[in-house]
């Protein structure tokens, strides 16, 4: 598993920054499987370049949410739209599509790095396949190490019933991950309580002025809506809320 999780890791890069390294081997409407002599090695590899593909994509969600900056943007954003009392909007659809174009942007040094240290010179016969995952994998990991506390790499360690390592490299992939995904969730809760505040205080100023004017029957929520969206439009909450996530990642 130690190995297999940073070779899917690279497939991903790969597809990332070059979709059509294979189109001109895969065709689709002529794919032909055959094992029968030496002559149909060149459709069995691409047969197996096209399986590799589709295993690649069905993971690559997962891949992103675990080792990316997408976690912290989706949970932040589910958590505004809460704030403003609206269940279904804006829609999951525009959620994940912001957060998804925000984690692009935020990863994009990462990707950046890989692709010149790694992936190019892969491909250019300079490097070895096992060479090229370690190098792949360094920038995520150092990406991950640095939004990781402390404290939750301690937990970690400790349901593993493992010590502190003396070198931050000697951290399993899957350990480094788990106390990402911890740091992560902690820090999106804090961001998201901040969000909060203001909109609990809006909630609370109007329930009081309709209870000390004896409209216990009016719901709330159908004043302090409206005034929540308009306060919300009037300061650029998107903006705002989208440079401090992004600036919290520095």
């Amino acid at each position: 598993m130690k190995k297999i999780l940073p070779i899917l890791v690279y497939s991903l890069i790969i597809l990332l920054f070059s979709p059509l390294v294979y189109s001109a081997d895969v065709d689709l409407p002529g794919i032909s499987i055959d094992f029968g002599g030496k002559s149909d090695v060149a459709e069995t590899a691409t047969a197996f370049k096209l399986l590799l593909t589709m295993t690649v994509l069905s993971l690559a969600p997962s891949l992103i949410i675990l080792m990316s900056s997408f976690t912290r943007i989706i949970i932040v954003l589910s958590m505004l739209r809460h704030a403003f009392g609206m269940q279904q909007t804006p829609p999951n659809t525009v959620l994940i599509s912001l957060a998804l174009i925000l984690t692009v942007f935020n990863m994009s040094p990462v990707f950046k790095e890989i692709n010149e240290n790694s992936f190019q010179p892969y491909l250019a016969g300079k490097l070895a396949t096992e060479k090229a995952i370690d190098l792949g994998m360094k920038p995520l990991r150092t990406f991950m190490v640095s939004q990781t506390r402390e404290q939750d790499m301690a937990v970690i360690l400790e349901i593993n019933k493992q010590e502190a390592p003396d070198n931050i490299d000697d951290l399993e992939h899957l350990q480094l991950i788990a106390a990402f995904l911890l740091s992560e969730l902690k820090t999106a809760f804090q961001i998201g309580f901040v969000i909060f505040l203001p909109f609990l205080l809006v909630d609370l100023v109007v329930a009081s002025i309709l209870m000390s004017m004896g409209m216990i029957m009016v719901p709330p929520m159908m004043i302090s809506l409206p005034l929540k969206i308009l306060m919300f439009v009037l300061i650029d909450g998107w903006a705002l809320v989208v440079q401090s996530l992004l600036n919290s990642f520095q």
